[in-house]
């Protein structure tokens, strides 16, 4: 059975994760139009630093992320000049944190949808005077719309696996930082596998229903 530290864990998890995929989300899809349509010779450059956390290993990622809002890193000193304090071992660096993890999980669903998106149905909609901005939310953003889905749900379920990161720039501070993945942790830690194999079962459907959802729903799935 679960107990009252693993249902403040959850509820954290959950917390933290439905953020930062609101967030990514937001970040996201300019990241990905942009990338869909430039001929920029940056591109690729933009394209490797996003898909970065893909082949780093989150303890690095955290490292730096750590001392980057540390109390002498430059975040760290700039939050701390406007009188938010710094951001490592509270929430809102959980969350910066997580979103700089997450980011590519996000990205490359939307903009592989975008990319599939014909050119035919711009030019069309340019023809019927429709502006760049009516394009986007009429023709683009409808038709994207299995990439933006996929996109959310593998920004979420990532965003709750998380733990080399979170625990590099959050701790293990109960209430405010430690989500499950760090709870399971601290129960290994102390040798109590029956309340880890408890928290770890419940990843472990999540987990499973997730991919199930994504490939039983995924329109562009191959057929067979």
């Amino acid at each position: 059975m679960l107990n009252e530290a693993d249902w403040v864990a959850i509820q954290l998890t959950i917390k933290l994760a439905t953020i930062v995929t609101i967030l990514l989300l937001l970040i996201s899809t300019p990241i990905a139009w942009w990338l869909a349509h430039t001929r920029c010779r940056l591109k690729v450059v933009i394209e490797s630093l996003v898909a970065l956390p893909l082949v780093l290993p989150p303890s690095v990622l955290g490292f730096y992320l750590l001392i980057a809002m540390g109390t002498h890193g430059p975040v760290g000193q700039f939050t701390e000049a406007i009188g938010l304090g710094t951001l490592a071992f509270s929430f809102s660096g959980l969350v910066i944190a997580s979103v700089f993890y997450s980011l590519p999980f996000v990205v490359q669903p939307i903009h592989i949808a975008f990319e599939n998106i014909g050119r035919s149905y711009y030019e069309a909609a340019a023809m019927l005077r429709a502006g760049p901005i009516d394009r986007f939310f009429s023709i683009a953003v409808p038709m994207a719309l299995p990439g933006f889905l996929t996109a959310a749900v593998l920004g979420f379920a990532h965003t709750v696996g998380e733990f080399g990161v979170v625990l590099m720039i959050g701790g293990n501070i109960p209430g405010v930082t430690r989500v499950v993945s760090v709870q399971i942790y601290d129960y290994v830690e102390a040798i109590e596998y029956g309340e880890a194999h408890n928290l770890a079962m419940i990843m472990l459907m999540f987990s499973f229903v997730t991919l199930l959802l994504l490939y039983t729903f995924n329109p562009n799935k191959r057929k067979t």
